[in-house]
């Protein structure tokens, strides 16, 4: 008996490489958490589009709106760890754990990080019908008027959403919190007048300032974004030291070959070099990057940890 499970052991572990080997044969689902439109959304679809031409199989994006980025987190943890579902995870991914009291999965024991792919700064945008053409004059109107601006946002733990309630301890001031289930609808509101004001990503708003429709105060990184050199940060325009930035990587559930994950961090590398992709990526504001699975790992540990600062300075909590 001992014997005959040493002889099948064998031969399961000799299937694995051939296993990885084959890898893809079969389409791949990469699950999305937020609604269409918004920017973790537009960077996905542009990685699945180069992961089908790379792999001849198809890579359908599977959108998973809801729970604060939760709802799509958790089915992904539950996947078969087979490299066959793999998931686009943001700044939510490594806040909510300091937020929510409850959540379905851990962010570090239930995923395998395959690699980072692109930073984006995000913009502070307001209708245009908002009196407000800076950062400063925003503030003094926040001020002025407690509770009556609003902040539209995809959802608790969103990088919407975190710098929203970041900007409101830093700056003093009473901004009311309206959470959509995802960053496309959010987006949509403010640009129809519902709400005021937003904290968004580049890649889903240049479009929006360009034609009017959206007026911009500030980026809110450390540095001037390329894409819009003239516009200041909000730690310049008048909130010193406010820095937020949004981040977009690849995680799948833990346990997957590590042969499959080297597999998928070769061509997401690969992609993000590419000079068409980068254009593309910073055509949207954003900046490819691409990195090692150990370096997403660091990546991951260094933001839960930032954040987990934040969220008990501005008490910020979600349920």
């Amino acid at each position: 008996m001992r014997a005959c499970k040493l002889v099948i052991g064998l031969l399961a572990a000799a299937t694995l490489p051939a296993a990885a080997q084959q890898y893809p044969d079969r389409p791949i689902r990469l699950v999305v958490p937020y609604a269409p439109g918004g920017g973790t959304d537009l960077t996905s679809r542009l990685i699945a589009l180069r992961l089908t031409e790379s792999f001849k199989q198809q890579v359908i994006v599977d959108n998973r709106a809801g729970g604060a980025s939760n709802i799509g987190a958790e089915i992904t943890a539950r996947s078969a760890p087979d490299g066959y579902t793999i998931m686009m995870a943001g700044i939510s991914f490594s806040i909510n754990v300091s937020i929510f009291s409850k959540l379905g999965y851990d962010p570090i024991k239930d995923f395998d990080p395959v690699s980072l792919v692109a930073t984006v700064p995000l913009i502070v945008v307001v209708h245009p019908s908002v009196p407000a053409t800076n950062i400063k004059e925003l503030i003094a109107l926040a001020r002025a008027k407690p509770g009556t601006l609003n902040y539209a946002s995809g959802g608790a733990g969103t990088a919407n959403h975190i710098a929203g309630e970041l900007f409101k301890y830093m700056t003093g001031t009473d901004i009311v919190h309206v959470p959509y289930k995802g960053g496309g609808p959010a987006l949509a509101d403010v640009v129809g007048g519902q709400v005021q004001l937003l904290f968004n990503t580049m890649t889903s708003t240049v479009g929006f300032m360009n034609s009017g429709k959206l007026r911009a105060l500030a980026v809110t990184g450390k540095r001037r974004s390329p894409g819009v050199p003239n516009l200041p940060t909000v730690a310049e325009a008048g909130v010193p030291g406010y820095d937020v930035g949004a981040w977009f990587g690849i995680v799948v559930p833990r346990g997957t070959q590590r042969a499959i994950v080297n597999k998928l961090n070769s061509e997401i590398v690969r992609i993000t070099r590419l000079p068409e992709a980068r254009e593309q990526f910073a055509a949207q504001g954003a900046e490819a990057i691409g990195s090692t699975p150990e370096e997403f790992a660091q990546h991951l540990r260094v933001e839960i940890d930032k954040w987990a600062k934040v969220a008990k300075a501005a008490k910020m909590r979600a349920e």
